[in-house]
């Protein structure tokens, strides 16, 4: 017995001798590897742009990697002082909705478009979780052109998520709610009168422009993440869902109750079938739909009245339900299409279930019950496998295009690397802490770039230097070409990142536009040169027409404005080269400033409440001469006869 006890004894020594006396340098060699491995020599690119959603600031920050260097803030559903979005009378109508003026939203994921399931760095599409909407931003210009309004949905947190050639781009309602003309019923209703919706937006594919092609009703369950098919599989869309039991209050408890959830399997191309032979209803359901013009350098608001609906009851084999561990939050489509991972974020497994075995179930008819009318596809039946003890609260997947998946484990906070085919677990590295999204550059297509990934991390608490209660959330990167996944960086992160996708910078880095040419600036109230600027007065409303060029304003001093009037400052910038932006401030505005690119024209509206001489100066500097670059208004009171006047440069 002391024999055994001095052997375990002696083990520990000499493992912990092993652990602890590695060869001098060791550590820093591999410390080394890691840090040479991120760095991008100054003047050099990185390779990959990586777009991260802000959550709860509801904007979009690009990255680039492998460095984790922040390139820009992007705003989205937000209003942004640093560049006017939101406050420039241009841009205002980019955050309209049915219920008016927006200025926030929680942006909690990002696709990006793709062609034959490949990434094409067209343009990447963001959503609103809290009002219900979908942005479009031109990745040439890197700037929100389409927001659209979703009708019907509550909580747009299952989405943007696109088809193969981004013939749609798809969302789910979190919240089910009320629809049609009575909404005012009573929640105890809840599985009566509320509705789960699937909305298909559909994009020209040659502009982009959005619009909403159709809904499908489903029944009032919560819709989570999810992927559309691809290749083999395409067609097809993959919702997970969650409180299949339908409960309306205490979800923590109530949505628990059931071993299983689903995995609601929508067959896209059937509905359109239908909608070709005149099926569906059309109800009303108002939304706005706001588009931003390069031309004019200015946004339009529309209200739209009526959508497109699709009720499956009636309309058979579009919705099938696979049984999933309860409570998945994400659903998975591997590279070839042939795959489907559920999380199932209470089980201690994860599904893995065969498109092809999909497809032979509902040919058989091999199903295990209904919902509501709906087929519930034979969980055996459709499922290639499981992984088993993978660990503990599987969430999301992403994979690296050699046959092998990674799951984040929020609960054990790590990533498990695994075998599509063998459902072997290869491979597990700690993350720092609770990892949420995981994100592979191209790891949602069909040709993901499987060199490093991304995880997302909720809880950073002694990663970075403290600042007070609020912590700023982690980006961990990881190399995941060899066997072994090795961490290499950490990097905060703006907002509360949730997911991101990436790609190969190669792919848009010399279509970038650099400036708007003059020539075509359409803007109503554009100046083609300097001897254009002018004051003008129309009633209460007073236009100012001004010119930014390093490195003045013209005009520089305006007089002639009254208390009660609005003033107007329409600012063109004259510059034709890259990168040289010109702000507008004025002191006592209570919106914001303008950052106006060069060639193009925007309107900052500024309402004076006092007597006085107020300076305007630019924000951003231009030249050597930046400070220089102001001017002074005249207010007047309200019953002053002072007359406008202005001043362009010329002697007085």
């Amino acid at each position: 017995m002391k024999t055994k006890i001095w052997l375990s004894t002696f083990a520990v020594v000499m493992a912990a001798m092993v652990i602890g006396c590695k060869p001098k340098g060791a550590q820093s060699t591999l410390a080394g590897d890691a840090a040479n491995k991120v760095y991008v020599p100054p003047g050099q690119h990185d390779e990959f742009y990586n777009l991260v959603s802000g959550g709860f600031n509801g904007q979009m920050s690009v990255v680039g990697l492998p460095s984790g260097r922040t390139l820009k803030i992007l705003p989205v559903f937000s209003v942004h002082p640093e560049n006017g979005w939101g406050y420039s009378e241009e841009s205002k109508p980019m955050l309209n909705t049915a219920n008016g003026f927006v200025p926030w939203d929680d942006l909690h994921h990002i696709s990006v478009s793709t062609t034959n399931a490949e990434h094409d760095g067209r343009w990447a599409f963001a959503n609103g979780n809290n009002t219900p909407r979908i942005a479009r931003v031109d990745l040439t210009t890197f700037k929100t052109v389409e927001i659209i309004e979703i009708p019907n949905s509550a909580g747009n947190h299952s989405s943007p998520y696109i088809t193969e050639n981004t013939e749609y781009v798809v969302a789910g309602t979190r919240f089910s709610v009320p629809t049609g003309e009575d909404r005012d019923v009573s929640i105890d209703s809840y599985k009566d009168n509320f509705k789960g919706t699937i909305s298909f937006l559909s994009v020209d594919k040659n502009s982009g422009h959005m619009d909403i092609a159709f809904q499908i009703e489903a029944p009032p369950f919560n819709f989570d993440l999810a992927r559309a098919g691809k290749k083999k599989s395409h067609g097809w869309f993959f919702f997970s869902t969650y409180n299949t039991e339908m409960a309306h209050t205490l979800l923590e408890v109530n949505a628990s109750q059931r071993d299983k959830d689903y995995i609601m399997a929508v067959n896209w191309k059937r509905a359109e079938e239908y909608i070709k032979e005149g099926k569906g209803k059309k109800i009303k359901a108002p939304y706005a739909h706001n588009v931003w013009d390069e031309e004019t350098h200015m946004a339009t608001s529309t209200i739209k009245e009526n959508i497109l609906s699709l009720d499956p009851t009636e309309l058979k084999d579009i919705l099938y339900f696979i049984p999933c561990p309860k409570s998945p939050h994400g659903t998975d489509t591997d590279p070839t299409g042939e795959y489907i991972i559920g999380s199932g974020k209470l089980a201690a497994i994860i599904p893995v279930f065969s498109f092809t075995k999909m497809l032979e179930a509902i040919e058989n008819e091999d199903f295990e019950g209904t919902i509501g009318g709906m087929p519930v596809l034979n969980y055996e039946s459709v499922l290639h496998g499981e992984v088993e003890k993978p660990g503990l609260g599987p969430l999301h997947t992403e994979f690296d295009g050699r046959g092998n998946a990674y799951t984040s484990m929020f609960v054990s906070s790590e990533v498990v690397k695994w075998n599509i085919e063998t459902l072997e677990v290869l491979d597990r590295v700690p993350t720092y802490y609770s990892v949420g999204h995981l994100m592979i550059p191209g790891g949602p297509t069909g040709n993901p770039h499987g060199k490093y990934m991304v995880a997302y991390n909720k809880i950073t608490k002694d990663r970075y230097l403290p600042t007070g209660p609020e912590l700023a959330h982690s980006a961990q990167l990881y190399d995941i070409s060899g066997d072994k996944m090795q961490l290499l960086l950490d990097f905060p992160t703006i907002g509360e990142p949730h997911y991101a996708e990436a790609f190969p910078a190669s792919l848009i880095k010399d279509k970038q536009v650099k400036f708007y040419p003059m020539e075509h600036n359409n803007h109503p109230r554009a100046l083609k040169g300097i001897n254009d600027a002018r004051v003008e007065r129309d009633g209460n409303n007073v236009h100012v027409y001004m010119t930014s060029i390093r490195s003045n304003f013209r005009p520089d001093n305006i007089e002639g404005v009254r208390l009660g009037d609005e003033v107007y400052f329409h600012v063109t910038n004259l510059e034709q080269d890259w990168d040289v932006p010109h702000g507008f401030a004025i002191k006592g505005a209570n919106t914001a400033e303008i950052l106006i690119m060069p060639g193009e024209t925007a309107t900052l509206k500024w309402v004076p409440d006092r007597v006085g001489v107020f300076p305007f100066y630019c924000t951003d500097f231009c030249s050597a001469l930046h400070q220089e670059m102001q001017g002074y208004i005249r207010v007047s009171s309200a019953d002053s006869n002072v007359p406008i006047k202005y001043l362009t440069g010329e002697a007085e």
